[in-house]
């Protein structure tokens, strides 16, 4: 089944440049050759994850290459959320279906359903071939067991973060903590941060410590989920003699000397989380302790798909997701206001003020295409 002619928008953003954005109009004929789907985009979420990752792309996962614009100083920024099947002439995929994955800042997108099942399809467009299966995937919400429709918005936001959170948890767990005592979490406030922090629960011999601005400390210190806050001034009254794993999620460079240099052979892992104001990969340098490392949570899920099965990992996933999206999605909590504005216009400010860094922590944007 063929569309009838249209017009598709897109948002594309300046790559060297995340808060530069332009708005392009290009008309579409609706013809789909076969094994074609057409999806139109109904919504997305917008984190500081996704600043993080357009900063990271090209070297941590060809962030860039999932969606091409053709022109190489601008890309399309790839975004989760949800999409129905305006078109289709690929067997198995019908019109009107919604999706949830991974969809590039558009109103529509086309793709070459393969390996099509009951839960959904891979795209098997060319030029992703090479790129991370996991990204490649797209569920089928009516299959989907973790999936609701009234908080279609909280799983947008809370599903591509979580994942990261819990693997964090579990890479950390995994790996015995390095046998740190103590684990600082600097951006604290950060969803992704209070995620893995949730995920990791309050547990014998080791104390988790936020680290966090003067400003925000009231929002972390209500959260309930770490041992201890402190602003980043009072880093170093913390007890430099116990073993400790930093868990760094703001990319701060002098941060970063300040720990190492505060901690010095006591600690023993620095973990880099990501960063919405880090525009550049780590620097080297001459600090003392162990060189920070990228943590990246694809790695750790192909272990642990190895280790468990798919289907465990899904299923531990699921279940640790739905109790964070019920604390999150309950009236008058204390970790997140969600925030849904209407078309690319909008999106186009809330990527500049992530970007800035200017977002409340408490604030979650979704927006919907309209």
């Amino acid at each position: 089944m063929n569309q009838d002619a249209f017009t598709v928008t897109r948002l594309q953003t300046r790559r060297n440049s995340l808060a530069t954005t332009r708005i392009r109009h290009e008309d579409d004929d609706g013809r789909l050759a076969p094994g074609e789907v057409l999806l139109r985009v109904d919504r997305f979420s917008l984190t500081t994850n996704n600043i993080t990752y357009a900063a990271f792309g090209d070297a941590m996962m060809k962030y860039w290459s999932f969606f091409p614009s053709g022109d190489e100083d601008w890309g399309h920024m790839p975004v989760w959320g949800f999409a129905d099947v305006a078109a289709s002439a690929a067997e198995g995929v019908e019109v009107g279906e919604r999706f949830y994955g991974y969809f590039p800042i558009a109103s529509h997108v086309r793709m070459q359903p393969v390996r099509v099942t009951s839960r959904g399809f891979y795209d098997g467009a060319p030029h992703r071939s090479g790129l991370i299966s996991a990204y490649n995937q797209y569920t089928r919400c009516s299959a989907d067991p973790a999936y609701a429709q009234p908080l279609e918005s909280y799983q947008a936001l809370l599903r591509p973060l979580f994942i990261t959170s819990f693997m964090l948890a579990d890479f950390l767990e995994d790996n015995g903590f390095f046998g740190a005592t103590q684990a600082v979490v600097s951006s604290a406030s950060s969803k992704t941060a209070y995620g893995t922090a949730f995920c990791l629960g309050r547990r014998a011999g080791l104390q988790l410590v936020a680290a966090t601005s003067a400003r925000n400390r009231g929002f972390v210190e209500g959260l309930g989920c770490y041992d201890k806050t402190v602003s980043y001034e009072e880093l170093t009254t913390l007890p430099a003699d116990a073993p400790t794993i930093y868990i760094d999620f703001s990319g701060d460079d002098a941060l970063r000397a300040t720990v190492h240099r505060h901690f010095g052979e006591a600690l023993v892992y620095d973990c880099f989380a990501g960063s919405a104001q880090k525009p550049a990969w780590l620097e080297e340098t001459d600090l003392p302790g162990p060189k920070p490392t990228l943590y990246f949570a694809p790695v750790q899920i192909r272990k642990r798909n190895a280790d468990w099965g798919p289907q465990e990992v899904n299923r531990r996933f699921n279940e640790a997701q739905q109790r964070f999206m019920a604390e999150l999605s309950r009236p008058g909590n204390r970790w997140m206001t969600l925030v849904e504005s209407e078309g690319l216009e909008a999106a186009r400010q809330v990527i500049v003020e992530l970007h800035a860094g200017r977002v409340e922590p408490l604030h979650a944007h979704v927006i919907r295409v309209g």
